[in-house]
Formats: C-alpha cells, sequence, structure tokens
C-alpha cells in the first residue's frame, strides 16, 4: 500500500487527507499545532469563483471545479458525521460604487450565461429593496452571484479531520518537520524530533512554513507571509431581511453573516513590506474596517 504524508493541517491539508483517504493509500498528517491555527483560522471563507473576473485559463477551471465539489462536499460530510455544517448557499452581492466598471461586469455576464452561471446586475433599488440595511448613496449597481458560496473554514476543517480519521487517516499534532530527503529508493524522509517517517511522497500544505522545506529539497518556493484585519461583530439582531443574508462586498471589505446576528467584517491586506515592521497599525486598519459598514 502506498504511504503518503502531509505536512500541515490546515484546510488544505485537510482536505487533501479526506480525499486521499478514500483512495486506499496508507496517509498521515503531521502539524505542530491542531488543526486550523494558522491561516485557515484566520480566513473568512468566501467562495468566489462566479463573480470572479477570472473566466478561463488554469485559475478558473480550479474556482470552478472547487465550487462544483463543495455542493457535493458539504451533504457528504453532513452524512457521514451526522450533524449539519453552516454553509450559507445566500450567494455573493458585490457593490459596484463606479458606473464605468459596468460594461465589464456586463461582459461578465455574458460569459457566465454561455458557461451555464446566473450573474445578475442589480439597480440600486433592487439592492435597497434586497438588503435595506445597506447605504446606497454612492452605489451605482449591485453585482449578485447566487451560485457562489461561504463556509466557515476553521469548522469545515474539524470536519475533514473527524472524516477522516475515520477512514482511518492517521493525525499527529504537535510534530513539527524539522526536514525532508529524497531516498535512493525514490521514496522521502519526513523528520520530525520525535521520529523519521519514510512515505512514498510528501505533499507540502505547511503555508509559509513550506518555505524552508522546499529550499531544503533544493528546489524552493517562497511563500512569504500577508497581514489581514477582520473583526467579529455581534449583533442583537441579523442586519436587513433575516431570510436573506449574501456575503456582501464593497471595496474589498467582506461582510459575511455568521447566523444568530453574529458576523465577520474583513479584511484588509497588508504585505510586511509595506508596513511598519512591527505592524503597529492593527487599531488604524480595524477603524477602517469598521468605517467602511457602518
Amino acid at each position: 500500500m502506498a504511504r503518503v504524508v502531509i505536512v500541515g493541517c490546515g484546510v488544505v491539508g485537510a482536505m487533501l487527507a479526506y480525499e486521499l483517504g478514500q483512495s486506499g493509500l496508507e496517509v498521515c498528517v503531521l502539524d505542530q499545532q491542531s488543526p486550523a491555527q494558522g491561516s485557515t483560522g484566520a480566513a473568512l471563507g468566501v467562495l468566489m469563483g462566479i463573480i470572479s473576473h477570472k473566466v478561463k485559463g488554469r485559475s478558473w477551471r480550479l474556482r470552478e471545479t472547487s465550487l462544483h465539489r463543495y455542493e457535493t462536499l458539504i451533504p457528504e460530510l453532513e452524512e457521514r458525521l451526522g450533524r449539519k455544517l453552516a454553509f450559507n448557499r445566500q450567494g455573493v452581492l458585490n457593490l459596484c460604487f463606479d458606473a464605468a466598471e459596468l460594461p465589464r461586469w456586463q461582459s461578465l455576464q455574458q460569459i457566465r450565461q454561455t458557461q451555464g452561471y446566473t450573474l445578475e446586475i442589480w439597480t440600486p433599488a433592487q439592492v435597497a429593496k434586497a438588503c435595506p440595511h445597506l447605504a446606497l448613496g454612492n452605489v451605482a449597481a449591485g453585482i449578485y452571484s447566487p451560485q457562489d458560496r461561504q463556509i466557515d473554514p476553521t469548522a469545515l476543517t474539524l470536519a475533514l479531520v473527524e472524516a477522516a480519521q475515520q477512514q482511518g487517516v492517521h493525525f499527529q499534532w504537535d510534530h513539527s518537520v524539522t526536514g525532508i530527503d529524497s531516498l535512493p529508493s525514490g521514496g522521502v524522509a519526513v523528520h520530525t524530533p520525535q521520529k523519521t517517517l519514510e512515505a512514498d511522497s510528501a505533499i507540502l500544505a505547511a503555508g509559509i512554513g513550506t518555505t524552508t522545506l522546499t529550499q531544503q529539497l533544493n528546489q524552493p518556493i517562497e511563500i512569504s507571509p500577508v497581514l489581514g484585519q477582520a473583526l467579529r461583530l455581534q449583533l442583537p439582531a441579523p442586519l436587513g431581511n433575516p431570510q436573506f443574508q449574501p456575503v456582501i462586498n464593497g471595496n474589498d471589505v467582506h461582510l459575511v453573516h455568521l447566523g444568530q446576528g453574529s458576523y465577520w467584517v474583513g479584511a484588509t491586506v497588508e504585505f510586511p513590506a509595506e508596513t511598519d515592521p512591527q505592524w503597529l497599525l492593527v487599531e488604524q486598519r480595524q477603524q477602517e474596517l469598521l468605517d467602511a459598514v457602518l
């Protein structure tokens, strides 16, 4: 039986473990901490495929394949685990503030129609009717994608781990990978402070930790950290129409309903070289997020 070692257990590592665990392979996942503690735990889980302007090539194919897989994955996990997963199927609404951008959206709408997807262009009046809580003074149109989705990445990762464990996948936490060597036999040796695992192949899903490991294999892949700010707000009740709570995006700020009047607001994108080395602008960035939604 072929053996695969996966390094890292964010949503990517957990998904790989789940899928490979169904294929008859012996799978072991290593992580220096518990699952979803890195960038996965900070993600908003917005699945933007149809509303993105990627319409061809590898990037679009990956997005489209992912969207299709989520539609089968979530009910599959719910059946296996015997519980519901919060999966927002109410789409994504993008607020367009520049009327000059409308021809570009209209072109995308036509392309999506030929691909079999729905993309609606709403007038400000239609946006106001659907989402009465929004201030629309500068909004030229709303672009609504009913087939895009949102899911809590941490909850999804934990569900994938649990389902993979049921399939016999082994997870070992508190195992920091210190190195990977190629074996003369064609396999790999994965080293941790506790032990060395030999496998037919290793998959690196360790986020920024991947850079060091690929350097040891003389195949360096540079992955740099990106800082982002997001807030979680708890309100007495959902905003606007409780029955219609899509992800709302405007000026690259997302408003994500989590249920029971709870929302994520975010996120900024800050590259370390562009900010103070100590990232001392956190309060300023958070205030910018609040200003964007108030």
